[in-house]
């Protein structure tokens, strides 16, 4: 991760959000705190990344790219929410080469995860346990998902457990996964304060959600702690509270960079997991993702602020800060001197 405290400029470049036209009439202009600015960006020099969300299945993923072509959207990153277990080997290696050819890095979600077994306490009013995997076996199946997806050309996992997180980066460090492979933490599970944000880092997270509803505020203590990129739904599915941040997007990237910008989209219906009863209103959406991405970006480009695009292609975090790796036994080191061998 480079530190771009000497680079980034200390306020949006241009302008603000109908600043003249305030002034003009009197209305004060808040004024812009130098020391709120994120003092971090991707290893390439950008501050932003732009990722296309809910993208279920090759035929989704080639409206996307050809969406994005016909609108001028530039895509670092396509990600999946049903799940690695969704799909055909053959629809993951269709949807990596699509990927590939385009030089945009695609994302599968592992599962399966507490929304989807037995488990009712994710129905009740308080969420339960909310994605989290539930006992051994559904551990074992997000492993499973992670092993057939990198097999097959994946290179990004998602991921919505803290223990399924630390599984793989321990895979990840003894090379049963590639060393190049990286993992999105979900915005289900996204923290919500910079301790929280900091352990995800810790416990090997590449990129980490946090919810749409923090404050640009909350953004900043975030940084003042940790530097693993950061995602964020600029609009947010319902289900996620259905915000709409878009005014918000220099200050997003001022504040929050590193940052993949996420094109979500509100007053939609849920797609997963994904199957061919879904299929036209899945295409749907995926268009309109990218067209609220264009949106998004014409709104950057008018307020002056549109500088500092990572280049396209790139998709690696830079150096970030993990926990000390442990032993393979599962059995905790005991202390000699203790008699009771530690318990």
């Amino acid at each position: 991760m480079t530190d771009a405290s000497t680079s980034l400029p200390d306020s949006p470049a241009g302008r603000r959000p109908g600043e003249s036209a305030l002034v003009a009439l009197g209305h004060p202009v808040p004024p812009v705190d130098p020391s709120a600015a994120s003092p971090h960006a991707f290893p390439d020099g950008g501050t932003w990344r732009t990722e296309i969300p809910s993208v279920e299945g090759p035929e989704a993923v080639a409206t996307v790219l050809k969406e994005a072509g016909a609108l001028d959207v530039p895509v670092h990153r396509i990600s999946q929410g049903s799940g690695v277990w969704m799909l055909t080997d053959s629809e993951i290696a269709e949807m990596v080469g699509a990927c590939a050819e385009h030089g945009v890095e695609l994302c599968l979600f592992t599962g399966p995860r507490g929304t989807w077994d037995t488990g009712a306490g994710t129905r009740t009013s308080s969420g339960g346990a909310g994605l989290r995997a539930r006992g051994h076996d559904a551990l074992a199946g997000c492993v499973e998902d992670a092993l057939r997806a990198v097999e097959l050309g994946v290179r990004c996992l998602l991921v919505a457990d803290e223990g399924v997180l630390l599984t793989l980066h321990r895979l990840r460090t003894r090379g049963v996964l590639p060393a190049d492979t990286t993992f999105k933490v979900s915005a289900l599970i996204g923290p919500v304060n910079p301790a929280s944000y900091a352990v995800y880092e810790r416990l090997g997270a590449d990129s980490i959600n946090v919810p749409s509803d923090l404050t640009l505020a909350h953004l900043t203590e975030i940084r003042r702690v940790s530097r693993a990129p950061m995602d964020f739904y600029l609009e947010a599915p319902d289900d996620l509270g259905g915000y709409v941040r878009m005014y918000d997007i220099a200050e997003l990237i001022r504040r929050g960079a590193p940052i993949y910008l996420k094109f979500g989209l509100s007053k939609a219906p849920g797609i997963y997991p994904y199957g061919a009863h879904l299929r036209d209103v899945t295409l749907d959406t995926a268009r309109e993702r990218v067209r609220r991405g264009r949106l998004a970006l014409d709104l950057l480009a008018r307020l002056g602020a549109d500088t500092g695009m990572s280049p396209l292609g790139s998709r690696l975090p830079g150096p970030l800060h993990r926990f000390p790796d442990e032993p393979d036994s599962p059995e905790a080191p005991r202390d000699p001197h203790d008699p009771h061998g530690g318990n």
